[in-house]
C-alpha cells in the first residue's frame, strides 16, 4: 500500500466519523476532501490544441475542493546584476528592457542621476541616456563601451541613444522599452525596436535598428500625443498569437495611475485605445507595466506592474531605512519619502482584462539600505530563461528589479529567479485537495505536467467525460502516483503515456494533490 492510498483510508475513516459523504476517490465520485471552494463554469469546451496551459488565472479550472486552492509563488533574490555608478548613469537609473537574443541575451536601461539635498532635487547633472549592457547566460553583465556618443570628451561608454534634438523630435532617451521584433514580416533594418518619450511635443517616438545599437527614428513627429502621461516605462511589442502590435502605456484616469493599450500593424498608426480593466482588482495606482506574452505559452500575456503606494507620513515610514534621506526627500516633495513601490504580477488572454493578482508578487523584502522607497521593485521590461545554480537541475525564470533609488552612488539591479511557469500553483497540503478543469479538446499523444511534491504526497491525473464519468482506462484507479519535482513529467496510467486516441475528444482533468503544487500542463 502507497502513503497516498494509505492517507486515502484515514481521511476516508475520518470522514465517515464526521458523517461527511465518503464514497471513494477511484470511483469518480464526489471528493471526500471537504466542501467545493471554487466553481465557474461557463458551459463552454476550450480547444487548448497543444498548449502550455498555466494556471495563473482560472480559464481551465471548473472547480476545486478539499485543501486545494490556488496559490501565488514568489521570486527568490540572487546576486547583484548590475551598478549604475558609471558617471554617465547614477541613482536614478532604472526602466531596464531584457531579452535572450540568440546565444546573447540583451539589456537597455535609462542613465540618469538625481542628487538629494534638504528642500530640492537635482536631476540636471547630465542628460538621460539609453545604455546597453550584454550578458552570455543572464547571469554575470558587462557594459561593452560602444563608442557611439560622446560624454565628457570620450565615446567609452556604453550609451546607445542621447536624449536631444535629432531633426524635427525632440528625443528623451530615459524612458526607453527596446524589444526584439518577432514579426516574419519585420523589415532587416528594423528588427529591433524601441519605444522612447518625446520631451516636445507629447508623445511617444518609434525607433528602429539594424543591429540593436544604431537607432533610427521611423517617424518625423510623435504618436499617440495626448492619450497618455507617458512618464513611464511605455513599451510595445510583437504579438504572434493576435498578429499585430500591442501597446501599452501610462495614463492618469479620475486621478489613479493606470494603464492605456491598443493595437497596430505596422507599429506607427495605432488604433482605438482602451484603458485595462481588471476582474476583481481595487483601483491603485501602477506607474508601470511590463506586459509581453509568456515565451513559454504565447497566448498568454503576463505584467509585471509596479504598485506606488503613499501611505503618509507614518511612523512606519519613520522606521523603515535611511531616514535622514527619506526626509531630504520629503522636504522637496513630500511623496517623495512617503512613497514605497512593489511588484505585482497578472494576466490576460484578451490584452485588455486582466487578473491581477492583489498580493505583491515581488514585496520590497528585508530592510536594509536603498530598499522600502520610492523606486524599488520595478520589475525590467520582461524575464528570460537561465540556468539554474543547481547542477542538473532544470533551467528556470530570472528576473531583475531595481534598489538603491535615488540613494548612494548609483542604483543597482537584483536578479531574482523563479521556477518555470512557476507563478502560481494549484496547492494542496498533505490532507488533499482537488481540481477539476473545465471541458476542452486537445492535440498530441501524450500528457505532461509542471509539479512540486513532497516525497510522501503527489498527484493522480483522472480522464473524464464532460458529464464527469471516468474514461476506460483513465480513472484515478488506473492513475499512476506522480511525485517529485520537474517541469516536464509525463502522465500515465498503469505504465502507459498515449491518450491519442482521445485527442479531439471533450474531455475534463480530474487532479487529486496531496502536499503538491501543479503549475501547468501540456499535451504534446
Amino acid at each position: 500500500m502507497n502513503n497516498m492510498e494509505m492517507n486515502r483510508r484515514v481521511w476516508l475513516q475520518a470522514a465517515a466519523a464526521s458523517g461527511l459523504a465518503a464514497n471513494g476517490l477511484a470511483t469518480g465520485a464526489t471528493s471526500v476532501f471537504g466542501q467545493e471552494t471554487k466553481k465557474t463554469p461557463d458551459g463552454a469546451v476550450h480547444n487548448i490544441g497543444s498548449r502550455r496551459e498555466l494556471f495563473i488565472d482560472d480559464f481551465l479550472i471548473q472547480r476545486t475542493s478539499g485543501e486545494a486552492e490556488q496559490r501565488l509563488h514568489h521570486p527568490a533574490p540572487q546576486e547583484i546584476s548590475l551598478v549604475h555608478d558609471a558617471p554617465w548613469e547614477g541613482t536614478g537609473s532604472g526602466y531596464h528592457s531584457v531579452f535572450q537574443d540568440g546565444g546573447r541575451y540583451r539589456m537597455y536601461y535609462k542613465a540618469w542621476h538625481l542628487a538629494v539635498s534638504k528642500g530640492k532635487v537635482d536631476t540636471g547633472q547630465h542628460p538621460l541616456y539609453c545604455c546597453y549592457a550584454e550578458s552570455s547566460d543572464g547571469i554575470q553583465w558587462e557594459k561593452p563601451e560602444l563608442g557611439l556618443y560622446e560624454f565628457q570628451g570620450s565615446t567609452k561608454n556604453n550609451i546607445t541613444l542621447a536624449s536631444g534634438t535629432l531633426g524635427p523630435l525632440k528625443v528623451d532617451a530615459g524612458h526607453p522599452a527596446v524589444f526584439q521584433d518577432e514579426n516574419p514580416a519585420a523589415a532587416d533594418d528594423a528588427k529591433y525596436k524601441a519605444f522612447v518619450r518625446s520631451s516636445g511635443p507629447n508623445g511617444l517616438l518609434p525607433f528602429k535598428s539594424a543591429d540593436g545599437l544604431h537607432w533610427s527614428p521611423m517617424t518625423d513627429a510623435p504618436i499617440l500625443g495626448g492619450l497618455g502621461a507617458f512618464d513611464s516605462q511605455n513599451l510595445a511589442f510583437w504579438d504572434p498569437t493576435l498578429g499585430q502590435y500591442r501597446a501599452y502605456w501610462r495614463i492618469f484616469s479620475e486621478g489613479i495611475r493606470g494603464i492605456r493599450t491598443a493595437t497596430s500593424s505596422d507599429f506607427i498608426h495605432w488604433g482605438k485605445h482602451h484603458d485595462l480593466t481588471y476582474v476583481d482588482s481595487p483601483p491603485e495606482h501602477l506607474y508601470t507595466n511590463q506586459i509581453k506574452p509568456y515565451y513559454r505559452a504565447p497566448h498568454i500575456l503576463i505584467g509585471f506592474p509596479t504598485r506606488y503606494n503613499d501611505r503618509g507620513w507614518t511612523q512606519s515610514i519613520q522606521d523603515l531605512p535611511e531616514l535622514e534621506h527619506r526626509k531630504m526627500r520629503a522636504s522637496a516633495v513630500q511623496r517623495y519619502g512617503n512613497v514605497v513601490t512593489e511588484g505585482l504580477v497578472m494576466s490576460s488572454r484578451d490584452g485588455r482584462k486582466f487578473n491581477r493578482w492583489n498580493d505583491a508578487f515581488l514585496r520590497p523584502g528585508p530592510e536594509r539600505p536603498g530598499t522600502w522607497n520610492y523606486g524599488h521593485q520595478y520589475i525590467a521590461w520582461q524575464l528570460v530563461e537561465t540556468k539554474s545554480a543547481l547542477a542538473g537541475a532544470a533551467n528556470e525564470l530570472s528576473l531583475y528589479a531595481g534598489e538603491s533609488y535615488w540613494t548612494g552612488k548609483g542604483s543597482a539591479l537584483r536578479r531574482y529567479t523563479l521556477r518555470l511557469d512557476g507563478f502560481v500553483s494549484v496547492h494542496a497540503s498533505m490532507q488533499g485537495g482537488e481540481l477539476l478543469t473545465k471541458p476542452f479538446v486537445f492535440e498530441g499523444g501524450k500528457l505532461s505536467v509542471n509539479f512540486a511534491s513532497s516525497a510522501a504526497g503527489g498527484i493522480r491525473v483522472e480522464l473524464q467525460r464532460p458529464d464527469g464519468s471516468p474514461l476506460p482506462g483513465h480513472a484515478l484507479a488506473d492513475a499512476d502516483v506522480l511525485y517529485g519535482d520537474s517541469v516536464d513529467r509525463t502522465v500515465s496510467w498503469k505504465g502507459s503515456h498515449d491518450v491519442q486516441s482521445l485527442a479531439g475528444q471533450p474531455l475534463q482533468l480530474r487532479f487529486e494533490l496531496q502536499d503538491a503544487d501543479l503549475y501547468s500542463l501540456q499535451f504534446s
